[in-house]
């Protein structure tokens, strides 16, 4: 279980970022750092997500599941691209409010829905609902890792696909206060190499294969932070002086480590047996 305490941290972190998510000012930060807004946030690259979609291989008759979904840009690029059904879920309410003011505006309800859910157990949907999940960069925020897997297992069919990426794997010596900085914005849980495909497996998964995306999470990193430093006065008045400060340095942090290859990112693509 999540501690209450962190659980309000985690939440409070995510209500100042999506308070203006949709703003000019967001908007340009995501286009400085990504190249494309299409509402990412994180490390994922439109190559990364496109890789993934191919591994998922979503139609228009496909159900699609994107676990903690933020403000759904991704979820509705997949969409767009490929016709199916998705469904997006959060914890964070103003998250689940832009990915829902995002379909309305690109006019994709019909195939695009989001709700407010906590991404660990129990999803409340029946066994076998979905042909797709997906959980970018989250995975390490959700508690009791083993039960999550299992429970992804129960809500896809019979040979549905998954794609997930961790962000926190250790590979390398990590200081203590590293570790704070990094898992500063909210709960998180470190898992060494392999620990990930080795619970899947347990779940009922065959790994199709693992992926070192490390490289772009330290490019991203140190994009998003030079993005936001030009921007420095504006992202001040509206996220103070300390949350600006400390975003600042979980980025620099991020990028270090990642470029160092201390903490490495993996894209993990498997199947329901």
């Amino acid at each position: 279980m999540v501690p209450v305490a962190k659980k309000k941290q985690i939440v409070e972190h995510y209500e100042a970022q999506y308070s203006g998510f949709s703003s000019d000012l967001y908007a340009g930060i995501r286009r400085e750092v990504f190249g494309t807004d299409y509402g990412q946030n994180g490390w994922q690259t439109a190559d990364e997500q496109d890789k993934l979609i191919e591994w998922l291989r979503p139609e228009a008759a496909s159900r699609l599941l994107d676990v903690a979904c933020g403000s759904g840009g991704p979820a509705i690029r997949i969409a767009e691209l490929s016709g199916c059904m998705v469904t997006g879920v959060d914890i964070n309410e103003k998250a689940v409010s832009e990915a829902k003011k995002a379909s309305r505006e690109g006019r994709l309800e019909a195939r695009a829905h989001f709700r407010v859910v906590d991404g660990t157990p129990d999803l409340p949907f029946v066994d076998g609902s979905f042909d797709g999940l997906t959980c970018i960069d989250a995975v390490n925020h959700l508690p009791d890792r083993e039960a999550v897997f299992s429970e992804w297992s129960r809500v896809l069919r019979p040979g549905g696909r998954l794609a997930i990426t961790d962000p926190v794997v250790i590979a390398g010596p990590v200081t203590d206060e590293e570790i704070r900085i990094r898992s500063s914005i909210g709960f998180f849980v470190f898992v060494p190499p392999g620990l990930d495909e080795s619970l899947l497996e347990a779940a009922g998964f065959r790994i199709g294969s693992v992926t070192d995306v490390t490289e772009n999470m330290a490019r991203i990193a140190d994009r998003w932070r030079r993005a936001r430093g030009k921007r420095e006065t504006a992202l001040r008045e509206i996220e103070g002086s300390e949350t600006f400060e400390g975003q600042q340095e979980f980025f620099k942090t991020a990028a270090k480590l990642a470029a160092e290859r201390r903490l490495t990112r993996s894209l993990i693509l498997a199947e329901k047996a």
